[in-house]
């Protein structure tokens, strides 16, 4: 006789939604570390390439203009969703022990605020991303070394659509019961 299949408890679909959220942005924090480590041995090969060859490797500053902007959104919302995104909370750790209540509504402003700035950051990303994409718009000099501007300003874009996804789950988990104010 087969086995009856579990039946998922109420409200498990969101928790699906946000598991899903969090693993992507594991993904893109992944991403961001392997870039660091890329930059690193590039760095390290263009140091190399000058003392021993006289011949550095071509657009190293140009690549690490660009890849340290795709690092910071590639990672930020791992950032945000480990507890480690820099934020002065002084003042909220000590109301969080004398006033919870109080403390809970500065966090929800807290985030509502930070959705309403990275929506202002993705209208205003969004045309520029669009135009580098069209135009194929690129960094460096023809003849030494170019390299597509477009593919930053997508992960800017992917970024910031991450991070108001993980505001967006702090709030919810919030409103909901699924996460208690902690103060950190």
């Amino acid at each position: 006789m087969p086995e009856p299949k579990a039946v998922k408890p109420a409200g498990s679909f969101w928790d699906d939604v946000l598991t899903v959220l969090d693993r992507v942005t594991v993904v893109f924090n992944v991403a961001g570390t392997a870039l660091i480590v890329c930059l690193m041995l590039l760095i390290g090969a263009d140091v190399f390439g000058r003392q021993a060859f006289n011949a550095p490797v071509a657009g190293v500053p140009e690549m690490v203009s660009l890849s340290i902007v795709a690092i910071v959104f590639l990672q930020v919302p791992q950032a945000l969703r480990s507890g480690r995104f820099t934020r002065s909370d002084a003042l909220l750790n000590q109301v969080w022990k004398t006033r919870p209540s109080i403390a809970r509504i500065m966090e929800l402003v807290f985030d509502a605020i930070s959705i309403l700035v990275l929506l202002a950051l993705l209208y205003a990303v969004w045309p520029l991303f669009v135009k580098d994409w069209q135009r194929d718009t690129f960094i460096g000099a023809v003849g030494d070394f170019t390299a597509p501007v477009w593919p930053v300003k997508f992960v800017m874009v992917i970024g910031t659509i991450l991070l108001i996804a993980q505001f967006s789950a702090r709030l919810f988990k919030f409103v909901t019961g699924r996460e208690s104010g902690s103060g950190s």
